[in-house]
């Protein structure tokens, strides 16, 4: 497969998502979301992590939550230490070299990583309270690792600057969406319980050139 690595490998990952600690930084008062976050630098068959930090937008691109410091807890050790997860930031890095970069100079990729859940214990969980927006990188990649007993959680992805979009709903585990962040906006509409409280657990990499966003 794309990401050069099996099936069952990723599905191995899976249980990581059952030890996600609350996002203490939702400003809608909501207690649906659960999340970890670790980066990483990317270059030609290179992949390093770095040491934890903040993870920073600016209000043009988030308007909830933008123009704060976020600090959340790191991935686990024992989750990026597999060999499949060097696969994965690879894959991405190597991706948006291809199409982003369009250069055979090795770009240095700026790969932040998070790991979600969203549950309805809220009664509604809302994968993206942001709304429709971009996330100022230059590739974003958003994997379904598994969805029990919900419904909703449709995305959405519409040109920035024009009339065109799509609306699908990812259904199947480590099924992924690719979005080039320049030329896309793109939201996630909210879940909701079938007959007993749900989840959806994402993974949602994106890749930077340059350097990461920082403040100031």
């Amino acid at each position: 497969m794309w990401l050069g690595c099996e099936l069952a490998d990723l599905h191995a990952l899976s249980a990581a998502w059952d030890d996600l600690p609350p996002d203490e930084f939702l400003k809608d008062g909501g207690k649906y979301r659960h999340r970890r976050h670790s980066c990483f630098v990317v270059t030609g068959d290179e992949c390093t992590q770095v040491p934890h930090r903040g993870h920073w937008q600016p209000l043009e691109y988030n308007a909830l939550h933008g123009g704060m410091q976020r600090w959340f807890e790191p991935m686990k050790d024992a989750t990026v230490q597999q060999r499949v997860w060097r696969q994965l930031m690879l894959a991405v890095g190597q991706l948006a070299q291809t199409a982003v970069a369009h250069t055979a100079d090795a770009v240095k990729w700026h790969i932040e990583a998070h790991q979600f859940r969203i549950d309805t214990s809220d009664g509604i969980g809302r994968p993206t309270p942001e709304g429709a927006h971009r996330d100022g990188v230059d590739l974003v990649a958003v994997f379904l690792v598994n969805r029990h007993a919900v419904k909703g959680g449709e995305t959405r992805i519409f040109e920035a600057t024009g009339p065109n979009g799509q609306r699908f709903t990812l259904a199947e585990p480590w099924s992924v969406m690719l979005l080039d962040d320049a030329r896309m906006i793109h939201e996630t509409t909210p879940i909701q319980p079938e007959d007993t409280q749900g989840w959806r657990d994402t993974l949602v990499v994106t890749a930077r050139a340059g350097d990461f966003q920082n403040a100031g």
